[in-house]
């Protein structure tokens, strides 16, 4: 290990765990230089919250939807509060006041159902989605177009953001550093994929996987999931992949395109860390995808009793597909999981709790740190590593 790596690591662990007088066990803030990921356990959907190296953040989802319990899980902490009050609250004791770029992986409620009533509770001054300013794809009547959530959600586009944008595949000038770029030059995020158009891993150029939908019957038509955002978010030798619920395995019958991974996996390359697809659904996290992202971490955002599938799990733990150790953590596995997938689930290395990914000044080595999401004390429960990117 050399000198910097190990005062990476030595700096990591001491930004894990709160001084002395903030409590045994507290949850030291994100400090500058330090790369924070939070992946928010509401029990009601994804988000994710990021603070940048610089303190430029980001809120990518923010989900009000799924089952109910016993298929679904409970609500986290509780259901005194709405999902869109637990992120906003989460937000602000992590020591945020805004949001700097707000990203839409797509327009289901589970994604972006909590979005309206966080967009009015905290300012969000870049709003990015798939399909602004016209929504025309795949069709303006949509189905997703026709949500109350949406609707809303486009109404406030016009009233309290300060700029809209559509992402934009291939580019990796869209989310930038706004406070002290010049200072973290390694940091950089990488758009690689929106309604089908996917980088191609070179320069910014980008090829379409969905073919022209005039040729296109429309029950063949790409669906919400298919249309996702993907990015992979880089900070020295560390990278992180998010990318919404795009699919794998295309329904019996459906045409061969409709796998969207497989040319994702391409451009994405190793990472680090992973959130899976779809939270793990049968139709995603496929042996070609699993084989090509080979991260250190999967990350399950969990909120009903078929994340993630049971044959998913297998190939995230299949070294036959990459080798090496990797550790998988979900926000909020409940019991009915347990009866359906048995002991593969028995080596989460968590099964409960927000999940942080912290990564050191440089980007050289990361942390994971579950935190209590029973309460808003924030208490590690438990810290992993440290790694070291590679």
């Amino acid at each position: 290990m050399t000198r910097r790596v190990a005062l990476a690591v030595a700096l990591l662990v001491a930004a894990v765990i709160g001084a002395s007088g903030q409590g045994e066990g507290a949850f030291q803030k994100w400090s500058p230089g330090t790369l924070d990921i939070h992946q928010i356990n509401t029990g009601r959907g994804n988000a994710a919250f990021v603070m940048l190296p610089d303190g430029t953040t980001m809120l990518i989802d923010a989900g009000n939807g799924g089952n109910l319990p016993p298929r679904g899980t409970a609500s986290r902490p509780d259901a005194t509060r709405t999902p869109a009050e637990w992120i906003v609250r989460y937000i602000r004791a992590m020591g945020a006041s805004r949001i700097d770029y707000g990203l839409v992986t797509h327009f289901h409620n589970d994604h972006m159902g909590a979005l309206p009533s966080v967009m009015q509770s905290i300012p969000i001054q870049t709003m990015v989605d798939r399909a602004w300013p016209d929504y025309a794809y795949p069709a303006t009547d949509h189905a997703e177009f026709k949500n109350a959530d949406f609707v809303e959600y486009r109404t406030l586009l016009t009233q309290g953001v300060s700029k809209v944008e559509r992402l934009r595949p291939g580019r990796d000038d869209q989310f930038v550093l706004t406070h002290d770029a010049a200072k973290y030059p390694g940091f950089r995020v990488r758009n690689i994929a929106a309604n089908g158009e996917v980088w191609t891993g070179q320069g910014t150029a980008t090829a379409r996987l969905f073919p022209d939908l005039k040729t296109v019957p429309a029950a063949d038509w790409p669906t919400e999931n298919m249309s996702s955002l993907g990015i992979r978010l880089s900070y020295g030798k560390f990278d992180y992949y998010t990318g919404g619920d795009i699919p794998g395995r295309p329904r019996p019958g459906y045409p061969a395109w409709h796998d969207v991974e497989t040319m994702v996996a391409k451009a994405v390359g190793p990472v680090e860390a992973a959130v899976v697809n779809h939270h793990g659904n049968r139709d995603s996290t496929i042996e070609a995808f699993v084989a090509a992202l080979r991260p250190r971490l999967w990350i399950i955002p969990v909120w009903s009793a078929d994340h993630p599938g049971h044959d998913v799990l297998d190939r995230m733990y299949s070294t036959r597909l990459y080798p090496g150790p990797r550790d998988v953590f979900a926000t909020n596995m409940i019991e009915a999981n347990k009866i359906v997938i048995g002991p593969l689930l028995d080596r989460l290395a968590s099964s409960k709790g927000h999940i942080v990914i912290r990564v050191a000044p440089g980007g050289a080595t990361y942390q994971v740190v579950v935190l209590d999401d029973a309460t808003e004390s924030y208490q590690v429960k438990r810290v992993f590593g440290p790694f070291t990117a590679e």
